[in-house]
């Protein structure tokens, strides 16, 4: 299949990076963080997590952010939350664009590790949450399974495992009215690979030809931009990915738990292939250095270092027009 146009880039960097870091970042740094990524053109960026401080303590000033950031027209700015009370929480901000889940982990001993729940009683909550979208008005479009490639606690997860975790969260979708467009595979622990890529797209597309299908990927293991050219190359044209290559899951069993695809790596490769993305990539890669002195370590985004190379094919044509 002929690579997309043009993809969709999901900045999850605040979110994802700010959960795992172990040195605590002031509230007004967080905002800046956000407010530049606000200047590169991204269709979302995802700010915080309305989650319990007392096991996410660098989530403790979620509301203070989004008080504090500047929204830029074009943008949409979401969250994440994993119950009720966290659903609320984010409404109750009256400046974020609030959106509902039916999500579900594959893994039974990761899901009980991340939300201390099983996934029966996942399910079972999710049919709770649906009563709570309607009643606090918040759009449900989106169906998402996470380590849906791999667990580090239970090893390789069988694809129809994965398939009929979707089935399920459809049906109850179908149940209570809601349109489901999109459906979310997030590698959360970095198990996939291009070949697990293709056949989980391939089985996901086959299934449910109309739904759009969105990936979150995970660079653990240094797969994550063949992993999405994979995707790419399947159709596939909707991605979530951090700047400098932040992030990580503090539940999932890593020493270091390695981030998410980088987003300038990706908007680079895209770049290169004639992929369209909408995105400032040199306001970006300004951004993603300026993480590394926000975050006070080394980030691992590779084009931040080496640069983009639209700007050395600038800097070699100009020099080959200057006299001899």
């Amino acid at each position: 299949m002929a690579l997309p146009k043009r993809i969709t880039i999901h900045e999850v960097g605040p979110r994802e990076g700010i959960q795992i870091e172990k040195n605590p970042i002031a509230t007004s740094e967080k905002i800046r963080f956000i407010d530049m990524l606000s200047e590169c053109h991204f269709y979302e960026i995802e700010t915080v997590s309305f989650v319990n401080p007392k096991w996410v303590p660098s989530m403790a000033d979620a509301e203070d952010v989004v008080a504090g950031i500047i929204r830029v027209p074009g943008t949409r700015y979401t969250s994440i939350y994993l119950n009720v009370q966290g659903m609320n929480r984010a409404v109750a901000t009256r400046k974020l664009d609030v959106e509902g889940s039916l999500s579900v982990t594959a893994s039974e001993t990761f899901s009980k590790k991340n939300t201390n729940r099983t996934i029966d009683e996942t399910l079972a909550e999710t049919r709770k949450r649906v009563d709570a979208f309607r009643e606090a008005g918040v759009p449900a479009s989106e169906v998402s399974v996470m380590a849906a490639f791999g667990c580090n606690y239970e090893g390789d997860i069988p694809p129809f495992r994965v398939i009929g975790l979707v089935d399920r969260l459809l049906g109850i979708a179908r149940d209570n009215d809601l349109d489901i467009k999109l459906i979310q595979l997030a590698d959360t622990m970095g198990w996939a690979n291009p070949l697990a890529i293709r056949r989980m797209v391939g089985m996901v597309q086959d299934r449910w030809p109309d739904k759009r299908i969105n990936l979150h990927l995970h660079d653990t293991r240094g797969m994550g931009l063949a992993n999405a050219f994979a995707a790419m190359e399947m159709g596939v044209d909707d991605f979530d990915s951090a700047v400098a290559g932040l992030g990580g899951c503090p539940y999932a069993g890593f020493k270091d738990a390695p981030g998410n695809i980088t987003t300038e790596d990706l908007v680079h490769m895209c770049h290169e292939i004639g992929v369209e993305t909408g995105i400032d990539l040199p306001r970006l890669l300004e951004v993603a250095r300026e993480a590394e002195t926000i975050f006070g370590h080394p980030l691992p985004g590779k084009v931040m270092r080496g640069g983009h190379l639209a700007s050395y094919r600038q800097r070699a044509a100009e020099a080959q027009q200057q006299p001899a």
